[in-house]
């Protein structure tokens, strides 16, 4: 570090107050020993001279807190020289300082008005001691500019200081929007999460119940049966397990394809399988092309369909199920109904409702649930079959 360097360094340890002293120090010394060795054809310093330097001096300790009063004071003292005849090179120092001041902490309206006031008065005295004192050409207009430059500058260093605070603020709201966004995408990919392992923990467990019922039931009379629902419950839960080994994989890396295919449309079949022998009958109807759907949509439609039949195979008592998904050009409708008597949803509507509204929403559609008129429940989905806009996936 150099000793400029550590010099500034030590100043800016310094409270206001006494870099005020500083200041003013520095002015009463230069300015003091510029009236003292006046010109020998000019006025010579007298208890006057030194009257208008004592009356600056404290009008410049106090500029911080009121920049005009200082600047009219010193402005009056160093006009009050001239006019007194006591001519300096450096006599207008003190009002410099305050000008400067009232620039650096005020506003452009106020440094314009200021300016043209200055320069004004400034040419004014000029005009009238320059007969009695020097008549060089142009003596008024020079001196009518002089108090621009220290305006001049302390508006280039308050524009500076605004543009630094500027800046600093976009950078701190800038982080802030970074913070948020990514506190956002974690929520986001939280609820995913945790709408992937309820539909596949809930739907399996849910089958697995129902075929495990089933064989308990005809364990002693109808024996194959039995056997058929335990082959049921040993598939749902192989279903399970690929599911869940492929949401982990994709957790722990997501870049990685994962080696099970993501639920679609296609799949539709052997979801009802896994409810067959349950108590409840499902038919399935399904139109319109499906190559052209997309991967996520296909995914929001068929994991709507099994929250759907969970609930009707645990909530219900439903004996018959309809399940329909038909695509008429670029929209795809998704609708399960069922002939029970479901139970109220749970408070906040349960997390298998919740999870249909928000798979359906990010993928660009809407859903409806809720009773049919002549009993049963039935939920309607509405989804662009190429992708919602802005959508993040389900």
């Amino acid at each position: 570090m150099t000793s400029v360097d550590r010099l500034t360094a030590s100043l800016r340890r310094l409270s206001p107050r006494s870099v005020d002293l500083l200041v003013v120090a520095g002015v009463a010394w230069v300015t003091g020993l510029d009236a003292w060795s006046n010109e020998p054809d000019y006025r010579q310093a007298d208890w006057f001279t030194w009257l208008l330097l004592a009356i600056s001096l404290p009008a410049l300790f106090w500029r911080r807190r009121w920049p005009v009063a200082a600047t009219l004071v010193t402005g009056a003292a160093c006009a009050g020289w001239a006019l007194y005849g006591h001519i300096g090179e450096l006599l207008n120092l003190p009002v410099i300082v305050a000008l400067y001041t009232v620039a650096v902490q005020g506003d452009r309206p106020r440094t314009l008005r200021t300016a043209l006031i200055a320069s004004l008065v400034s040419g004014a005295v000029a005009l009238r001691v320059g007969n009695d004192v020097v008549n060089p050409q142009g003596l008024a207009v020079l001196e009518m500019l002089w108090p621009l430059v220290p305006l001049l500058l302390g508006e280039v260093v308050r524009t500076r200081r605004q543009l630094q605070t500027e800046y600093a603020a976009r950078a701190a709201r800038a982080e802030e929007d970074r913070e948020r966004e990514a506190a956002r995408r974690v929520h986001e990919e939280r609820l995913r999460i945790a709408r992937e392992l309820h539909d596949v923990v809930a739907h399996t467990v849910t089958a697995m119940t129902v075929q495990a019922g089933v064989a308990l039931d005809a364990y002693d009379v109808r024996p194959e049966v039995a056997r058929a629902a335990m082959r049921q419950v040993r598939e749902a839960g192989k279903e399970a397990v690929r599911e869940l080994r492929a949401t982990v994989t994709v957790l722990r890396e997501p870049a990685g394809d994962p080696a099970e295919p993501a639920p679609a449309i296609g799949r539709l079949d052997e979801l009802i399988d896994r409810f067959a022998g349950g108590g409840v009958e499902i038919a399935l109807r399904r139109e319109g092309e499906w190559e052209g759907v997309s991967p996520v949509v296909g995914l929001v439609a068929y994991r709507i369909v099994q929250e759907a039949l969970t609930n009707v195979a645990r909530h219900s008592g439903a004996r018959r199920a309809a399940v329909s998904v038909v695509r008429v050009d670029g929209r795809l409708t998704v609708e399960v109904v069922d002939d029970g008597s479901p139970a109220p949803p749970p408070a906040g509507g349960g997390f298998g409702l919740v999870g249909m509204r928000e798979r359906a929403t990010a993928a660009g559609g809407t859903i409806d649930y809720g009773p049919v008129p002549g009993g049963g429940f039935r939920v309607r989905a509405e989804l662009p079959a190429l992708g919602g806009e802005g959508g993040e996936g389900p």
